[in-house]
């Protein structure tokens, strides 16, 4: 099976660098020997199409490497620079971090800290389970499955998992609606309290 993906951390003195597939997944080990033809030198953010296997220490090595992209003469003369990487990770802790700091003075009730311990656990797994079939080409997760965990309060277990397995972390597309879904839960959230508020309010 080939995989297509951009290649990363190329070092042309060297001559060896990474390959991250697209869509997320474990990176793979590239060789310029492992090259069918050479066109031009390898670059930093060239695409490229590849077969994968593992070495006998179980390190993923890419093989029969392909270049990919029509215009991998004007990407080569100007790489891109890398991304700046959102500490999701992180990110997620403090969510979580926060949410059981106000659980714990009382702001939020015990079924919202039991949703959002529930669902960002959910995610966690569902996002461990996706990447695994990622690299194994298995049945995958629908991403909108992953949506509605998150939209449900899952988002700080889905941040967690994004930045500690570097999963759906790349994706624009993802990601755009990932972020939807996190601002609307937050809204959501806080007119849900404030509506509780104000008949709570009224009732006395």
């Amino acid at each position: 099976m080939r995989y297509q993906g951009r290649l990363q951390e190329w070092n042309d003195n060297k001559g060896f660098g990474f390959v991250v597939p697209n869509g997320g997944g474990e990176r793979a080990f590239v060789h310029i020997k492992a090259f069918e033809r050479i066109p031009q030198r390898p670059a930093n953010g060239l695409l490229v199409s590849y077969e994968q296997h593992k070495d006998a220490r179980g390190r993923l090595n890419a093989t029969a490497i392909r270049f990919a992209s029509t215009s991998r003469v004007q990407a080569a003369e100007k790489p891109p620079g890398p991304a700046p990487r959102l500490p999701r990770a992180t990110l997620g802790l403090l969510a979580l971090f926060a949410a059981t700091l106000a659980w714990l003075a009382k702001f939020v009730p015990d079924w919202a800290m039991l949703t959002i311990s529930g669902m960002s656990l959910l995610a966690l797994i569902f996002y461990v389970s996706d990447k695994a079939a990622a690299q194994r080409n298995r049945w995958r997760t629908p991403e909108s499955t992953l949506h509605m965990i998150a939209l449900l309060g899952g988002w700080p277990g889905a941040l967690l998992a994004q930045g500690l397995f570097n999963h759906k972390s790349r994706k624009r597309s993802f990601q755009r609606v990932f972020w939807l879904t996190v601002a609307v839960n937050i809204l959501g959230v806080i007119a849900l309290f404030t509506l509780t508020d104000t008949v709570f309010s009224t009732a006395l």
